[in-house]
């Protein structure tokens, strides 16, 4: 039998999806399962999005540009410049999803066995990319009882090698909601400037920014340009998911020029989805005001509630719509599995993504799990309670 290839072999499962097919299970035994496991917002999409797609005039489905349509870059631009971020059209390349803007920049910026320091915890999927990429990561691990801040640069500094080409943060952070402070971009862009190094930041959540505090953009830091990269997504702005739309931003352009190779070998982004994409830029502020608000009390509900449970320690987010949460048991795989197998209240049950999927440190995580606040608050106030009753009874 011919055999699988060693990258296919190591190619990580993902915690969020690998428990699927029990949830699926519990479905059909006609139990009602919470999903704080995915970040799939109930929000609704942009009408202006969806309408966009409704009333094309389009005779035939074509491939657009490689680096996407130039009207719907030219507006990304205008888009960043109201966030205080001046680029460019020719600086952006749309992409299917984040995901692929971040394959570009790792195949533009590393070869095989290269290496990217990332913060960990981190998006589970970096693990996947890297893998296909043939990169390594090095983690650098941030605590819980920090509140996920940035480590000390100096550990930053200790792991840095010749095959060190890159640091990369999700701001704000996906699996932890912590925000990185100005000083804290600042104290990366002085590393990355020292060592000569790119500054990759994931910032698919700029919008979502609680408490008063405002996001800040690799992209405005001065004296950066040639070091940052940041890869963009519309999927939770606008909560458009399903669009698959994202983009590459650099005003390095050898990274646009290599990247753009890439872009031009799986030709091109999807051209309805771009349409979609390009009618959401118009979307008026208040939407994302009611949405940010409504973030805020779902968080707010998240916390509160889990720090009513005994042996329950939680992060609180600045950010993004997910908090880490560490429990009083050994394995989360183990009980995130059983709570869809073997419990329920009254017929409901909860899916939770194991946490220790978001780090590449080996049994670093196994107590803690990642929720995702995407649910309204009635149901977020019923999946925390299940919780509670289940580590009452849950014996590792």
């Amino acid at each position: 039998m011919p055999r699988i290839s060693k990258k296919g072999q190591q190619m990580p499962e993902s915690p969020i999806r690998k428990l699927v097919p029990f949830a699926e299970k519990a479905y059909k035994q006609g139990k009602t399962v919470y999903h704080l496991n995915i970040g799939q917002p109930d929000i609704k999409t942009p009408q202006i999005a969806l309408d966009a797609v409704k009333i094309h005039s389009l005779d035939i489905l074509a491939y657009t540009r490689s680096e996407g349509s130039e009207g719907y870059r030219e507006k990304i631009a205008n888009y960043y410049a109201k966030h205080d971020i001046h680029v460019k059209h020719d600086d952006i390349i749309v992409t299917t999803g984040g995901s692929e803007a971040l394959l570009f920049a790792f195949g533009s910026i590393a070869d095989v066995d290269d290496e990217i320091i990332i913060p960990e915890p981190f998006y589970a999927n970096y693990n996947g990319f890297s893998t296909a990429s043939g990169v390594k990561v090095v983690p650098v691990i941030s605590k819980i009882e920090d509140n996920f801040a940035l480590p000390p640069i100096e550990e930053f500094e200790k792991l840095i090698t010749p095959k060190t080409k890159a640091i990369l943060i999700c701001n704000p952070g996906n699996p932890t909601g912590y925000l990185y402070s100005k000083d804290e971009i600042r104290k990366l862009a002085e590393i990355v400037k020292k060592h000569d190094l790119f500054l990759i930041a994931d910032e698919v959540y700029r919008e979502f920014a609680y408490d008063g505090i405002s996001h800040y953009s690799i992209l405005q830091e001065k004296g950066l340009e040639n070091h940052a990269i940041v890869i963009d997504s519309v999927s939770k702005r606008y909560s458009m998911c399903g669009a698959r739309i994202g983009c590459l931003v650099s005003k390095n352009k050898e990274v646009i020029k290599t990247a753009l190779k890439f872009a031009q070998a799986r030709l091109s982004p999807p051209t309805l989805a771009q349409i979609a994409s390009e009618a959401a830029l118009d979307t008026p502020q208040s939407y994302f005001d009611d949405v940010i608000n409504e973030y805020v009390e779902r968080r707010n509900v998240v916390i509160e509630e889990l720090s009513k449970i005994e042996g329950v320690q939680v992060a609180k987010p600045k950010g993004a719509f997910y908090c880490i949460v560490q429990l009083p048991i050994k394995n989360s795989d183990a009980f995130a599995q059983w709570l869809l197998e073997s419990f329920d209240v009254n017929g409901e049950t909860v899916m939770v993504a194991p946490a220790a999927g978001f780090y590449s440190t080996p049994g670093v995580g196994l107590n803690q799990i990642r929720i995702a606040y995407v649910l309204n608050k009635d149901s977020l106030i019923k999946a925390v309670n299940i919780l509670k009753q289940a580590l009452k009874v849950y014996k590792d």
